[in-house]
């Protein structure tokens, strides 16, 4: 499996290194989602000094974080699930399922746009800067707890990304995935406590930005509970399962380009 993803990995930078300009395009992309995070909450804290218990050195780490799941999900996630929607209107989804290989596994990393992962690199930075203003020690537990959930909320974005995609199965044009995704996902750069219950609820179970990104900025923060990193790995393991068993039932409705 590590090999297929290795072979995979390597096409994907070769195929982008022939379009460098594209770096200049998603670094400027990134400064300008940068830039428009900070003045937003700049603008928030010039009226208050918490949000839901939040300051604005915590909040900033939770942007931080938002910005750098947004890169990974971009960059590797999703790309593949689009690629997916289109094949299956296209009926070139064949291909990818004669493999001899797991074809959930092919379909996941058959595509990567290497420079949408500036947004990593910069998401990163605004984290270590939030942090440099919190004046409060982060330990090794707090960083490893840190790189464990966020490598959960990871998991948690491909899982919903690949229901999306999986839809297509039965919703064949699924033109608006992107912008759905994009919607939702922009909820993540706020604490997910300040939210009314109902959208509490939704934006941490249905689309899970709550666990993704808060949970993870809660660890450097000095806010998680061991009873919410247990729920939230709990939930992504529930996740995993259904996803499993969602795509394989989806792969059912797929008739091909014969059809």
């Amino acid at each position: 499996m590590l090999r297929l993803v290795g072979t995979f990995f390597r096409l994907g930078v070769m195929n982008e290194m022939q379009y460098r300009a594209n770096f200049f395009i998603a670094a400027f992309q990134s400064l300008l989602a940068v830039a428009v995070g900070i003045a937003v909450l700049s603008l928030v804290y010039s009226h208050t000094t918490t949000l839901n218990g939040w300051d604005e050195s915590q909040l900033l780490v939770i942007l931080g974080v938002q910005i750098l799941l947004g890169g990974v999900v971009h960059a590797a996630i999703q790309p593949n699930m689009e690629r997916i929607a289109d094949e299956v209107r296209d009926g070139k989804l064949d291909f990818a399922l004669t493999k001899p290989q797991d074809s959930q596994l092919i379909v996941s990393v058959r595509t990567l746009n290497i420079w949408q992962a500036v947004d990593v690199v910069s998401g990163a930075i605004v984290v270590g800067v939030g942090l440099s203003r919190i004046h409060r020690s982060i330990g090794a537990g707090h960083a490893l707890a840190f790189a464990a959930l966020l490598a959960l909320g990871v998991v948690l974005l491909y899982c919903f990304w690949l229901v999306l995609a999986t839809g297509a199965f039965w919703v064949v044009n699924m033109w608006f995935l992107s912008e759905l995704f994009e919607g939702m996902y922009q909820t993540g750069r706020w604490p997910i406590g300040i939210y009314p219950g109902w959208l509490r609820y939704s934006m941490t179970y249905l689309v899970p930005v709550g666990f993704a990104v808060t949970v993870p900025a809660q660890a450097l923060t000095h806010r998680l509970h061991w009873t919410t990193a247990a729920v939230a790995f709990g939930f992504a393991l529930a996740a995993v399962a259904f996803t499993r068993w969602f795509w394989r039932f989806g792969l059912r409705r797929y008739s091909g380009a014969s059809a």
